[in-house]
């Protein structure tokens, strides 16, 4: 598994920062947002890290599938697949993104309007 050592989503997936996990598998990891933006607010990520969206959309292994699989079990796995939900990676701090291991927000639960932010 490829990690870094001051990484915070590195280190939830080593177990050394608790928490609240929603969904698991092999290569991904799902949990609840410590700062929820809607009822339904879960981070999807590799655990394997990659600084971004594009850092993974450049791994080329299927990995990028696997994430957004995982972010549709989620939204359906918390009840917001049939309703609709958001699901937001952002890429870079232009964009909002905070912590450098790419993660696929996934939002529900309420309207969610448009535009974001």
């Amino acid at each position: 598994m490829v990690s870094e050592t001051d990484c915070l989503f590195c280190r939830i997936v080593a177990k050394e920062i608790p928490a609240e996990i929603v969904y698991e598998t092999d290569r991904t990891l799902a949990f609840r947002d410590v700062n929820p933006q809607a009822p339904t607010h879960a981070l999807v990520i590799p655990k394997d890290h990659y600084r971004d969206a594009a850092a993974l959309a450049a791994a080329d292994h299927g990995l990028a599938d696997e994430v957004l699989r995982t972010a549709h079990a989620v939204a359906e796995q918390e009840g917001v697949a049939g309703s609709g939900y958001r699901m937001v990676f952002n890429t870079g701090p232009g964009a909002g993104q905070t912590v450098f291991h790419v993660h696929a927000h996934v939002l529900g639960g309420r309207g969610l309007t448009w535009p974001p932010g």
